[in-house]
């Protein structure tokens, strides 16, 4: 017996495989594909380059995109959107935009103010009349959406009245948040 007891000890002794680290591995993955889900259906984050919505954004702001409610319901009036640029730019730019003609209005610039169905458009969020030329009257199609910058200064935003409506399935969500810097952090 007395042989058997140094092969026992051994075994004993010896050390196990460890499969912790099978478990770090789960945890990561799980983690992984939870955040991947989340920025891809739920929300995520969006740096403005540009003056183009000035007062509302500036450059440089980050914002926090909520893409779950366009999987619930359509755009709306007057909501700030994160959009894929219509001009099949070979960057893949995104660009931000408030929605100011839903499917069926009709949009038109006259003497430097925005009328929707011949209704002269309350704007709180500029800060100067249009200064570029007359627009329209132009109908929105259905499945489409105008958008403009909220700078309204002589060619500063790059929007509908130079690349047309867009269509819905390039609106990627709502801008929700200005999440930095912290001294703008505020909801759209």
């Amino acid at each position: 017996m007395s042989d058997l007891e140094p092969d026992v000890r051994t075994e004993a002794t010896k050390p196990q495989p460890s499969f912790e680290w099978i478990g770090w591995i789960k945890t990561v993955s799980i983690a992984l594909t939870v955040v991947l889900l989340l920025h891809a259906f739920v929300f995520h984050l969006s740096k403005v380059e540009g003056h183009s919505m000035e007062p509302t954004l500036h450059d440089r702001n980050w914002l926090f995109v909520n893409k779950l409610v366009y999987l619930l319901r359509e755009p709306k009036l007057d909501e700030v959107v994160i959009l894929r640029d219509p001009t099949d730019d070979p960057d893949k730019r995104l660009l931000v935009k408030r929605i100011v003609g839903v499917p069926g209005d009709r949009i038109e610039i006259r003497q430097q103010v925005l009328y929707r169905n011949g209704v002269q458009v309350e704007e709180p969020y500029i800060d100067t009349a249009i200064e570029d030329f007359d627009y329209g009257p132009y109908t929105v199609p259905e499945g489409f959406y105008f958008v403009m910058g909220d700078n309204r200064h002589s060619r500063a935003s790059r929007d509908s009245r130079s690349f047309g409506p867009v269509e819905r399935q390039r609106i990627n969500g709502r801008a929700d948040w200005i999440v930095w810097p912290m001294r703008e952090m505020n909801g759209l």
